[in-house]
């Protein structure tokens, strides 16, 4: 198995704790577009323990904090796409963390429900 989220670099990796590790995503939505994987190899978030569900979101509220700080969005959204169908094209488990600016869209309400018609 070749999972490019496997073998991140140390430098890669912004904040972490036991069960997970955050960095920025290499093909980013908006600025500061951040990725949080658990470190065991998990194909999606439907095989994720309990554990590292909690971890994952836990470290959210880091990456939130380090994002606010670093670049001050506007908003966020947050979420997992789920195997191919769902828009997943790494097959290891992470969840997006995109921060959203006023005025990066012209009609933002609605957020990800615009993504099917």
């Amino acid at each position: 198995m070749d999972c490019v989220f496997c073998n991140l670099k140390k430098e890669e990796i912004i904040l972490e704790n036991d069960l997970a590790v955050a960095f920025f995503d290499n093909f980013p939505v908006s600025k500061g577009h951040v990725l949080i994987i658990p470190k065991r190899h998990s194909e999606n978030y439907f095989n994720l323990t309990s554990e590292e569900m909690k971890a994952i979101f836990s470290l959210s509220q880091e990456v939130k904090a380090y994002l606010d700080n670093l670049y001050h969005p506007d908003g966020y959204n947050i979420g997992f796409n789920v195997l191919e169908a769902g828009g997943q094209s790494v097959m290891h488990t992470h969840m997006h963390v995109i921060p959203r600016y006023l005025g990066d869209i012209v009609h933002p309400r609605g957020g990800i429900r615009k993504i099917l018609k």
